[in-house]
């Protein structure tokens, strides 16, 4: 089953958005109970929706932390 996840799991609470692949809870939640044609048109808006969100994580990630303790010793 194809999937637009690339394990970046968080919501923008501005928009609803995941930040990672565009979807909102709901559709996360329902995804495998979907049709195919019902996937491709979730699908098809991600583009967009991802325009929307804030490209800002809500927390620090494991790749920002590791990079800011590597440069700061």
């Amino acid at each position: 089953m194809e999937s637009p996840c690339i394990l970046i799991c968080s919501i923008d609470d501005k928009t609803g958005y995941c930040f990672g692949c565009g979807r909102t809870r709901d559709e996360i939640g329902a995804w495998i109970g979907y049709s195919d044609a019902e996937r491709r048109n979730i699908m098809a808006a991600l583009p967009a929706r991802l325009e929307t969100v804030e490209r800002k994580p809500r927390r620090e990630t494991r790749r920002t932390r590791m990079t800011r303790e590597r440069e700061t010793g």
